[in-house]
């Protein structure tokens, strides 16, 4: 519900108060001064209630015709004729019914708005000079000097007050922002620095530490729950040559092609990581065998087209080692059979994906 919305159910309440106190005084046997409280102004106070209902019904038709468009200022305009309605309604039988014109000023707080204050807080006063001033030049009314000042003094202080009370929230509100983007960059640069603790600097995949983190949990995942864990290791075959031969630059630039390499051929369920110097890991959860095997040797391939000019014409190659988890194994076990593999890839000709069957049986596809 919006604040416009809210205060115009206030001013309805409050004229829904004023009548019922209108009925229950005019029924009363009790007098107040004298008369009754609405018996010398029996007829005068149905116009007012009137005029008070067409005010508000106006205002009404206005908020529902209107989109966005000086709704706050129909709605506090709404108020100030308001008040005044009450003030000449209670007036002359209430003491101290001065103060309800305070409402605009009160009501203004509510949009956190100099201007908005200022300019009903001009209109106030002025309008205050007009029902004081004007009734008494025409020998109307009687004009009372210390009233008058009084209630001036009260419409003015009034007026600061709720200035100082926008200034003061406004300056809290721009602290509450700046301790929030103070918060903000807090929790990006903490995001960004863990992500820099888990990730490869030079291939931006995850680091050693963080995927033994990884490996840990998945199995545990995996014994609670049944998924399917598969395990390859990925070595670049010859690095060291490369490296002594061309320079560790160089080596560098192949690094960072292998695992753009992996990244492009790997699915958002798979974990790839720089397992140190030129090994990669290769984690594939909830995947069949084929369909582990077949992304590492689309990954070998993808390698083995790679053409770095530094390399002068010389075909970048990798050995891979899968393996696929048997509940109870545990981790080491399960790196230790991959590897196996790998090794054997490497020793069997390298440029090729070996798959741990057993221990006595590792099957090499045909390349």
């Amino acid at each position: 519900m919006s604040w416009n919305r809210k205060i115009m159910i206030c001013y309805w309440l409050t004229a829904i108060l004023l009548f019922v106190s209108e009925v229950v005084s005019w029924l009363s046997p009790y007098e107040f001064n004298g008369t009754g409280l609405w018996e010398t102004q029996r007829g005068l106070w149905i116009y007012e209630d009137l005029s008070i209902l067409v005010l508000l019904g106006a205002t009404e038709l206005w908020l529902r015709r209107e989109k966005k468009i000086y709704l706050k200022r129909a709605v506090l305009l709404c108020g100030l004729l308001l008040s005044y309605e009450l003030y000449f309604l209670l007036g002359p039988v209430v003491h101290g019914s001065e103060i309800i014109l305070m409402m605009p000023l009160l009501i203004s707080l509510v949009y956190f708005e100099r201007n908005l204050l200022r300019t009903f807080a001009i209109l106030n006063i002025l309008c205050y000079m007009l029902v004081t001033i004007i009734p008494a030049a025409l020998h109307m009314t009687v004009f009372d000097i210390a009233d008058f000042l009084l209630v001036m003094t009260l419409l003015v202080i009034g007026t600061l007050l709720g200035q100082g009370v926008i200034t003061r929230s406004l300056e809290m509100r721009r602290a509450v922002e700046s301790l929030a983007k103070s918060e903000q960059k807090l929790i990006v640069e903490k995001a960004i620095s863990d992500k820099l603790l888990k990730m490869d600097a030079l291939t931006g995949l995850y680091n050693h530490k963080t995927f033994h983190e990884y490996m840990e949990n998945l199995i545990h995942h995996s014994e609670a729950n049944g998924v399917s864990i598969h395990l390859a290791i990925l070595d670049i075959d010859n690095f060291k040559t490369i490296n002594d031969s061309f320079g560790h630059w160089v080596g560098d630039i192949v690094l960072k092609e292998v695992a753009g390499s992996m990244m492009e051929l790997i699915s958002p369920n798979d974990f790839a990581a720089r397992y140190g110097g030129e090994e990669f890991a290769l984690i594939f959860a909830d995947t069949t065998s084929e369909q582990a095997e077949n992304c590492c040797e689309a990954i070998r391939s993808a390698v083995e087209r790679i053409s770095i000019p530094h390399l002068e014409g010389r075909a970048v190659t990798i050995s891979s080692g899968l393996c696929h988890y048997q509940p109870g194994d545990g981790k080491e076990m399960l790196f230790r059979h991959a590897d196996d593999a790998l090794y054997q890839a490497k020793r069997s000709g390298k440029n090729r994906v070996l798959v741990y069957q057993n221990q006595d049986k590792l099957l090499v596809p045909q390349i």
